[in-house]
């Protein structure tokens, strides 16, 4: 059977990573597909570089729609990036009856529905399992391998470089910024780190795991996003101290009133698998009513684990090639009909967790039983109080001292509003530091 022809608009780490996995495991691959798959056109503005690493035999261009016109090509791989000029030509591909193998979980978090429809109309697949924790089979897990459960919960650390740097921080107790130009000089953030330090590529990954856990729409603008810029390093060592790990954890969640989604640091408990996935490396929960919990452990990004996944796709999409369009699976998993509205996204104010506080305090007497009765007041309940030594926390002599309370769950309305009575507090000397705690269990 002749094998099937793919187009590669972008060969950069990822693109370079999937030309030379597919030709290093060819005949492995052409077992498992059932015919083999060759990238047979490139496109990319460097076409000095691009020819450089694919060598003779395929085509390389500077223009992707020449990719996208060419007739013989069935499956385009999208390693662009970016919401841009990327979606115009995912939505191209698609138009001109191409399937569609992406790592652009940022694009498909904000327009997956539009173009998710777009590709149902057509009868082409758009697949994106290396847009989610890289080399972690985790789409298809949600999306095939635990389809007969009822997802109750996903909770993922799912953002490489966020995880390095709570790692350091934890490991050589230093500051924030510190390691992040540590990160920087590794390679392991980028010269601009927003995406990652401030939540967003997080969010946008735990959006897509919602959609499919779910059989909702993707709704990347109302998930609760927050990021680790404001972490200290004492409420690392605190939480150390009170037996648990700070993580940046994607949250999304069945509740009695819709679905939580949301990224944020939390408190995870050191005895959890997720609070011991040190480094670089991303590790995914999920709990199904039948199944439990189960872990997915490995690497979230780099050249040969994020290409492991698009070639996974481009597998998965050779096999199918020929299928009636009405036999696969779904892109969300849930038939496009029965795909859920009525479930609704929660505001984070109606969202039901734990919490750990910490105040900095004058060191006087009354402070404490002014905190914990305001809070009693409030209806939070406090599972325990850690009150630091005035010379540990200030130096010898210090008027000031550190006052942390971990609390049961509580809505986050309820402790929003107890935290600005508290902050009114004469004896409560700087903002409050408020982090999510998550016992996973």
């Amino acid at each position: 059977m002749k094998p099937i022809q793919v187009g590669l608009l972008g060969i950069g780490t990822v693109g370079s990573g999937t030309f030379n996995v597919l030709k290093r495991n060819q005949e492995e691959i052409k077992r498992r597909a059932g015919r083999g798959i060759e990238i047979t056109m490139v496109a990319d503005l460097d076409t000095a570089r691009a020819s450089a690493a694919v060598g003779e035999g395929v085509q390389v261009v500077s223009d992707a729609r020449a990719v996208i016109a060419n007739p013989d090509i069935d499956i385009v791989i999208e390693l662009i990036g970016g919401y841009g000029i990327a979606k115009q030509l995912v939505m191209e591909a698609i138009a001109a009856g191409k399937h569609v193998v992406t790592a652009n979980k940022a694009l498909l978090a904000v327009h997956g529905t539009e173009i998710f429809e777009a590709a149902q109309a057509k009868g082409v697949m758009v697949a994106f399992e290396a847009a989610v924790a890289g080399g972690i089979p985790i789409i298809k897990a949600l999306r095939e391998g635990l389809t007969a459960n009822s997802i109750q919960w996903i909770a993922g650390i799912i953002n490489g470089t966020t995880n390095f740097i709570l790692s350091e921080m934890r490991d050589k107790g230093l500051d924030f910024a510190t390691v992040l130009k540590e990160a920087q000089r590794l390679g392991y953030a980028e010269a601009d780190p927003t995406f990652d330090i401030e939540g967003v590529d997080a969010a946008h990954k735990v959006t897509l795991m919602s959609a499919i856990a779910f059989g909702i729409p993707v709704q990347f603008a109302k998930a609760h996003v927050e990021g680790i810029t404001k972490l200290a390093a004492q409420d690392i060592k605190y939480a150390e101290q009170l037996g648990y790990r700070i993580k940046l954890l994607g949250i999304t969640r069945r509740a009695a009133g819709g679905i939580e989604l949301r990224v944020h640091p939390a408190l995870v408990p050191a005895k959890r698998l997720l609070a011991n996935v040190e480094g670089a490396m991303n590790a995914v929960v999920v709990h199904g009513d039948a199944v439990g919990t189960t872990l997915y452990y490995g690497k979230g990004a780099g050249s040969e684990p994020t290409a492991s996944a698009v070639i996974a796709d481009l597998v998965d999409i050779t096999r199918l090639h020929t299928a009636d369009a009405a036999q696969r699976v779904p892109h969300l998993a849930f038939h496009p009909n029965a795909m859920s509205d009525h479930l609704d996204v929660l505001p984070m104010r109606d969202v039901v967790t734990s919490y750990y506080l910490r105040l900095r305090v004058a060191d006087e007497a009354g402070v404490l039983a002014r905190v914990t009765g305001l809070l009693a007041n409030a209806g939070i309940s406090i599972d325990a109080v850690l009150q630091r030594e005035a010379d540990e926390v200030g130096g010898e002599g210090s008027t000031q001292t550190d006052l942390i309370i971990l609390t049961h769950d509580t809505k986050e309305g309820t402790v929003d509003d107890a935290l600005a009575e508290l902050q009114a507090l004469p004896s409560v000397l700087a903002p409050i530091v408020r982090i999510r705690k998550e016992e996973l269990s």
